[in-house]
């Protein structure tokens, strides 16, 4: 069978290790031991040390696991605000955060600006708001928010919880995790692994936020409220039977990330990245949908391409690449390009090339 290149942003192309970490697991058994087992703790250990030293995790940093981010979202909502969040709303995926604190009953309030904008750090936050829901990369619409955007909101809300949304950016991003409360991410992207993982990472004024509504007599949510999955942790397991596979192939794939080295893997990133953004820039006829540079994310790059989208995408299939569509109503108008680590240089300069040769 021959595979494509999958450039769409999730799920994405596997990391070039999975399959045979996949065969390793079977052969070992892996899918079928007890989430109980000494063996599955070790595991989990591994998976949980392998990300503190990818992504240089401070020791009041805890990693929970859960079933997806869509999960994360709730469990934010859930256990760190008991009656107003604050969300910068500049896509489909930042507009969903939003909207999941409405579905629980809290009173949430955005700051919104039109897909393919980020916020100018002349913000207001209103009185009164318990926690801040920051979309770091818009998946929808190739926005990344500065670091320095986010760590302002810290300096100038020092007792506000930050809950960072990074499913579509990590382990690119370089966090100072000092200055955020909870940051969280989804195996299919970035990581380059199937589908149906969430990782959480959460630190203790987290914990102490939670234990105060608890206290309270509010609710919580059950088996996955951050009581109940750091008691757990602690341990090495889970409350109930997890993604053992998945938990393994993401101790494998991160040992491997480590190994790489993730100042190499950001470089990387930032020379695909630089390499297809002049490739838009000058082919005429399509563009970077982000304009302004400073808001242009390095991990999912968006190309308005218009009428050429059909005829770009065909192109692009038979040289062996499958691109992204556009999101919602941009479907038909735009694409979406991947650059997560599995994607290598040759891959991308070869997407370049092509893309070159469609300028008519």
């Amino acid at each position: 069978m021959n595979l494509k290149t999958n450039f769409t942003p999730g799920p994405s192309q596997l990391y070039f290790t999975v399959e045979d970490h996949v065969r390793t697991a079977f052969r070992e058994g892996i899918p079928s031991i007890s989430h109980r087992s000494k063996q599955y703790e070790a595991i989990y250990k591994k998976a949980v040390d392998g990300l503190r030293s990818l992504l240089g995790l401070p020791s009041n940093y805890h990693v929970l696991f859960t079933g997806s981010a869509n999960e994360i979202w709730e469990r934010i909502v859930q256990n760190l605000v008991e009656e107003k969040s604050l969300h910068f709303v500049n896509g489909s995926f930042s507009k969903r955060f939003f909207e999941i604190a409405q579905l629980l009953n809290k009173k949430p309030e955005k700051i919104e600006v039109a897909m393919g904008l980020g916020f100018d750090s002349s913000v207001v936050v209103p009185a009164g708001i318990e926690l801040l829901g920051v979309t770091h990369n818009e998946t929808s619409s190739g926005v990344s928010l500065p670091l320095e955007f986010i760590y302002n909101l810290r300096k100038q809300h020092p007792d506000t919880l930050i809950a960072v949304d990074a499913v579509s950016s990590l382990p690119f991003p370089d966090f100072d995790y000092t200055k955020v409360d909870s940051v969280f991410f989804s195996v299919q992207k970035g990581f380059g692994l199937p589908a149906g993982l969430g990782v959480w990472l959460i630190n203790d004024r987290c914990i102490a936020k939670a234990e105060q509504l608890l206290s309270k007599g509010i609710s919580i949510g059950s088996f996955h409220s951050i009581p109940s999955l750091y008691s757990h942790a602690i341990k090495n397991q889970n409350p109930e039977t997890p993604n053992v596979l998945g938990i393994y192939l993401l101790a494998q794939v991160v040992d491997d990330m480590v190994r790489r080295g993730i100042t190499a893997i950001r470089k990387e990133t930032e020379y695909k990245a630089a390499i297809l953004y002049q490739a838009l820039e000058s082919h005429g006829a399509i563009k970077p949908f982000v304009k302004d540079k400073t808001f242009r994310s390095q991990t999912v790059i968006v190309a308005d391409c218009g009428e050429q989208t059909e005829s770009i995408t065909k192109l692009l299939q038979q040289n062996g690449m499958q691109p992204g569509d556009g999101y919602g109503s941009f479907k038909k108008t735009q694409l979406r390009f991947a650059n997560f680590p599995t994607h290598s240089k040759e891959q991308y300069e070869l997407l370049v090339d092509t893309l070159a040769a469609s300028r008519g």
